[in-house]
């Protein structure tokens, strides 16, 4: 069966050597962008290519225009996704070292934005594969190249300019996917302007997970969600974070709730920003 959301080790190890299986390590430090690779070089899942956030899964920074994290054009993250040796018979999974919510979580989001949706993120992980004493290997290595085809579904992300309208609308929810301290303009540390959108609502990813990692129930996760966004329309919902890239976290998790899939604001509150004359609230 295709797994479109989560896998868990067990299933993971029993499908090591599938070639119809790519495994995508996307470890990724923002305070060192390259201490990923040297710890996928060190040790990684067992045919695991690496996919790095900066160069592999983003497009060009635009000073004053874009976000930290633009979104890749679709020809660049097309060749990317062939040299993995991604086509449409595959069967992706990915995963980083904090549950999900870094590249992991773009990784998932690339390929469903471009109409592939047999991707799955590792439940728990890379500390659940380590914890388990599961097998690892070092080094580098590459899958014989296929052609990946992508079908970009734009409905799925939304613009600044769209956010400048939804957030105003009651008929909408804009959710920050950000830790509370962020969201309230505490302790920024990466964003030169600290605070939020105004009018967004604070849903910070590490509420999805359980203490060890893995991704809470779709009941807990139903409740979570319900009580923040109530009963509108899921396309009414929208998730952003510092780059639009952790937001994709709480997206995965609304639709393992059972609610569907939200959008992506992927220029994100690093974009937001670029304009001074854009409010922010804290």
């Amino acid at each position: 069966m295709p797994y479109n959301l989560l896998i868990t080790a067990a299933e993971l190890v029993e499908h090591l050597d599938d070639p119809d299986w790519v495994i995508v390590d996307s470890r990724f430090k923002l305070a060192d962008a390259e201490q990923g690779r040297k710890d996928y070089e060190s040790a990684h899942i067992p045919g695991a290519v690496y996919a790095h956030l900066d160069k592999d899964l983003s497009g060009p920074i635009i000073r004053g225009v874009t976000g930290r994290h633009p979104m890749p054009e679709v020809e660049k993250i097309r060749a990317v996704f062939s040299r993995f040796g991604i086509d449409s018979t595959i069967q992706v999974v990915t995963y980083d070292d904090v549950g999900g919510a870094l590249a992991a979580g773009r990784v998932w989001w690339l390929l469903r934005w471009l109409g592939h949706e047999r991707v799955a993120l590792l439940d728990g992980g890379w500390q659940t594969w380590e914890r388990k004493g599961l097998p690892v290997r070092r080094g580098n290595e590459t899958r014989k190249s296929r052609q990946f085809i992508p079908h970009p579904r734009n409905e799925l992300v939304v613009s600044t300019e769209e956010v400048e309208k939804m957030r105003k609308d009651p008929q909408y929810y804009v959710l920050d996917a950000r830790t509370t301290e962020r969201y309230r303009g505490e302790n920024e540390t990466i964003d030169p302007v600290a605070g939020h959108i105004p009018g967004a609502i604070s849903a910070p990813y590490p509420d999805n997970l359980n203490p060890d990692g893995t991704f809470r129930t779709d009941k807990d996760l139903a409740e979570r969600y319900k009580q923040l966004v109530g009963g509108v329309p899921i396309d009414h919902v929208v998730a952003y974070c510092g780059s639009g890239v952790t937001a994709t976290h709480d997206i995965l998790a609304m639709m393992k709730a059972g609610l569907g899939e939200a959008r992506l604001y992927a220029g994100s509150y690093s974009e937001w920003i670029t304009n001074p004359q854009r409010p922010v609230d804290k």
